[in-house]
């Protein structure tokens, strides 16, 4: 590969961390000093960079907070790959086969900025189903086992901003912060997170998160009346959890 190759290919990499960053950061933006210290570029270069993605739609700049974000053209891009490979097609074996498994109902969700998106809801053979959410509600992450281990890979001064952006709903949903903070240790601790009697009284779950790129997390959860989900049961579901998304990511192909 000549010189002037591999200077193309570095910068088309740096637009793509670039685009990357704006997406793990659209829910607050990113400062030109953010992505400067983000991407380990100097300020020219990402300036350039920046302004490049702005002409082209890929990315937008708030003039009031001078924050960039992702443009409608990136936006379009991401809707325009779901039609071709949903996160849904491409899990829903998994989720089927958790349901075997298990007998429960099984959620997956995918990471929106702060909130968890839910893609799928499967159901197992145990007569009681739970319908906490259904596919395209989303919620706040923290609220629900998927959502709370979502939450559960962000460090505590991250998800203390998490909060302060959204205080009035996760206080409506009964987290104030040093609560969402002590179940998201928890989770870190077990591998996994736990939910019991959160969103429905009478309903717990357990998650497992993980990343399916290097910008896209996702999480699968159960859900099954408390009675049935008790501490010694959740264990039990989320080590079979663990096992089951790390198998999976070894070999999608499993079914």
């Amino acid at each position: 590969m000549d010189n002037t190759s591999k200077t193309g290919t570095q910068s088309i990499r740096r637009v793509l961390h670039l685009l990357r960053l704006l997406a793990e950061h659209d829910a607050q933006g990113l400062t030109l000093q953010d992505v400067m210290a983000q991407a380990n570029l100097e300020r020219s270069t990402a300036h350039r960079l920046l302004s490049c993605l702005v002409d082209e739609n890929f990315a937008q700049r708030d003039a009031a907070s001078r924050r960039y974000y992702l443009g409608i053209d990136a936006m379009q891009m991401g809707f325009s790959a779901m039609y071709r490979a949903p996160i849904a097609d491409t899990l829903r074996p998994l989720a089927k086969r958790l349901c075997r498994l298990s007998g429960d109902t099984v959620f997956l969700v995918v990471q929106q900025g702060d909130y968890a998106l839910c893609l799928l809801r499967e159901h197992g053979e145990f007569p009681v189903r739970i319908f906490t959410i259904d596919a395209g509600e989303k919620r706040l992450m923290g609220i629900g086992a998927g959502g709370l281990a979502l939450i559960a890979d962000y460090s505590d001064a991250a998800i203390a901003e998490i909060h302060a952006r959204h205080e009035k709903a996760y206080l409506k949903a009964g987290l104030p912060l040093q609560t969402l903070l002590r179940h998201a240790r928890t989770a870190r601790e077990l591998g996994y997170a736990e939910i019991v009697d959160g969103i429905t009284p009478g309903v717990s779950g357990v998650g497992c998160a993980f990343a399916i790129s290097k910008i896209t997390k996702v999480a699968i959860s159960f859900g099954a009346i408390s009675q049935r989900l008790d501490a010694t049961r959740r264990k039990a579901m989320g080590r079979l959890l663990v096992a089951e998304c790390q198998a999976w990511r070894e070999d999608p192909e499993r079914g």
